[in-house]
């Protein structure tokens, strides 16, 4: 018997704007690049001026291209936080479940770590990163600890590792899933507060620092899922 079943059927301002994105995605448009005229658009995807023109709307909302008033519509040269937005919320859509999102972060993580331990710039890392950890040391062993401000260093230790790939994608990628686990990690330190186990909490974070600084690649897999205790 024929599955009845039919998926949501794609706006012609929905078309439009994958058109778009797929031209940029596959080299016929580049950073800088004037999109075709508004005619143009209409006659290429069999859109009308008013789909063509919520299409562009979209894309402009989006930091994919940007309006020259009297000159046209450009592709961005410049990364935008909001060109993260439509991928945020296709996955929260999806009402992805949260094992797939740790699992995400710890292939992320795992990956950001060997990386790091083939390069010879690594080392320059190590004052800071062991700054930090001194730093969330002393906040989460204070009487009236700040998970935001815990949160804040946790933070700015895993983004400080991203940068030091020198892979800005990875970056770029580490940042998104941060945004994504923020509410459950903030949850965790919540936890970890109340339960007092805030020493193991800052040897997990040591751990880390520790593999780069022996260049144990061994130990890679198990130093990040030891981490992610508080997750399980």
């Amino acid at each position: 018997m024929k599955n009845v079943k039919s998926e949501k059927k794609q706006s012609v301002a929905e078309r439009v704007i994958d058109g778009v994105i797929t031209d940029i995605i596959e080299g016929r448009l580049s950073p800088g690049d004037q999109l075709p005229t508004e005619m143009e658009l209409c006659r290429k995807y069999g859109a009308g001026r008013n789909s063509v023109r919520e299409a562009v709307k979209q894309l402009q909302a989006y930091g994919v291209v940007y309006i020259k008033r009297a000159d046209g519509t450009f592709v961005s040269e410049e990364y935008n936080q909001r060109m993260l937005d439509p991928m945020l919320y296709s996955i929260i859509l999806k009402k992805n479940s949260w094992r797939d999102f740790v699992e995400l972060r710890s292939v992320i993580d795992i990956g950001t770590l060997h990386v790091l331990v083939g390069k010879k710039s690594t080392e320059k890392l190590f004052p800071r990163l062991r700054k930090l950890l001194d730093k969330m040391d002393q906040e989460i062993h204070k009487r009236e600890p700040s998970v935001d401000r815990i949160m804040e260093i946790d933070r700015a230790f895993h983004s400080l590792m991203a940068e030091g790939t020198d892979n800005p994608q990875l970056v770029t990628i580490t940042e998104y899933i941060t945004r994504l686990t923020m509410p459950s990690r903030v949850n965790t330190v919540r936890d970890v507060l109340e339960k007092g186990d805030v020493d193991n909490f800052i040897r997990l974070h040591r751990q880390w620092l520790e593999v780069l600084e022996t260049g144990a690649a061994d130990k890679i897999d198990e130093t990040v899922l030891d981490h992610y205790v508080y997750w399980k």
